[in-house]
């Protein structure tokens, strides 16, 4: 079976310099990667490439072993490609449940005319993005947010409600950028834990971008390394925690 997300050699060139050189990882239904490496290594730009925000100089991108190298991010997210941020984005003067909604109504048959006219289809279109909007909240346990306007939220609420937005648009790949930035450790490990829920419930393969440690250990299954734009090294938590190169460049060689 081919796999949800799938880089293959992937360039991405400035000028003279090489951000991304030759970058291959592949990532499977209910398995989460991780993609370390300390700031400047490219991973960035690598997410960039994936959602179609940045086009690459060389390589391939596939989406169930459909290449969308040269696809329009808005069709790889209707192909099942959602995405947080290390910068929580979130749709400012709105509540939580209209966040939610803005995600949802993707999935619904109403079109900017039926909007426009109000017409029936509309009604339910709302209804139906409505549903899908608090049954993610209760799925999350953040029901009672859902009438709460997103910019008095707290760091670590706001980073669950970006999630539970990129889950109401039915991810098939989800890619989470920093998701622990601005969290305390209590938030940390229940936010792990919620992470490990989302992908024995729903199955989607998961790529995180991710500095501590104490998330990427234990949630992920397969790590892949980069620095100054290539893969350093890629293997298990463990075979990547253990290996020399790594913890010179990355890990620190104390470690």
């Amino acid at each position: 079976m081919a796999a949800a997300l799938e880089l293959r050699g992937v360039g991405v060139r400035f000028g003279t310099f090489d951000a991304v050189d030759g970058v291959s990882l592949s990532v499977h239904a209910g398995e989460v990667v991780g993609l370390i490496g300390p700031n400047g290594a490219g991973k960035t730009v690598t997410f960039n490439v994936i959602t179609g925000l940045q086009p690459p100089t060389r390589g391939q991108v596939l989406l169930g072993g459909v290449d969308v190298t040269k696809t329009a991010a808005h069709t790889r997210t209707a192909m099942g490609l959602a995405r947080t941020f290390q910068v929580v984005q979130l749709f400012a003067g709105m509540s939580v449940l209209e966040n939610l909604m803005v995600a949802a109504h993707r999935f619904t048959h109403a079109g900017v005319v039926t909007d426009a006219l109000r017409l029936p289809g509309r009604r339910r279109s709302l209804d139906s993005a409505r549903e899908r909007a608090s049954a993610v909240l209760a799925f999350l346990g953040l029901a009672h947010l859902a009438d709460v306007e997103v910019s008095s939220l707290p760091v670590g609420q706001a980073r669950l409600v970006e999630l539970a937005r990129a889950l109401c648009l039915k991810p098939k790949v989800l890619l989470l950028d920093e998701p622990a930035s601005g969290l305390d450790p209590v938030e940390t490990h229940d936010f792990v834990a919620l992470l490990a829920e989302v992908r024995a419930t729903l199955g989607c393969a998961m790529l995180l971008v991710e500095h501590d440690m104490g998330v990427v250990m234990p949630l992920c299954d397969h790590l892949v390394v980069m620095n100054f734009g290539r893969v350093l090294a890629e293997g298990t938590p463990t075979e990547v925690r253990d290996d020399p190169e790594v913890k010179t460049a990355y890990l620190g060689a104390a470690v």
